[in-house]
């Protein structure tokens, strides 16, 4: 278990689970990354809107690459059944020899 003491936009606190600390570390990174991006492209100074903001523009993200990895099985499933289809005819003209 692992505690992780976090100071956002001026509020502190402190979290525990049972993820890695280097985890938690790079989970915190990119989230304050994320929110220096936001800071930096919307102009917002309000640290409650800008952790919306921030939130909602992370989630988008996440979106996309859900649907891009979906789309990617997708091709790889598309692609397998082909190789199978191959297979099975070279097999089968093998099989009349």
């Amino acid at each position: 278990m692992a505690d992780l003491c976090l100071d956002i936009l001026g509020t502190s606190f402190t979290i525990s689970t049972d993820e890695e600390e280097d985890h938690l570390h790079r989970v915190m990174e990119k989230y304050l990354a994320a929110v220096e991006t936001t800071k930096n492209i919307s102009g917002i100074t309000d640290p409650l809107n800008i952790a919306v903001l921030t939130g909602f523009i992370l989630c988008d993200e996440l979106n996309k690459a859900e649907q891009q990895l979906e789309e990617e099985s997708i091709e790889v499933n598309r692609r397998t059944m082909k190789l199978i289809s191959k297979l099975d005819k070279a097999l089968k003209i093998y099989d009349d020899e």
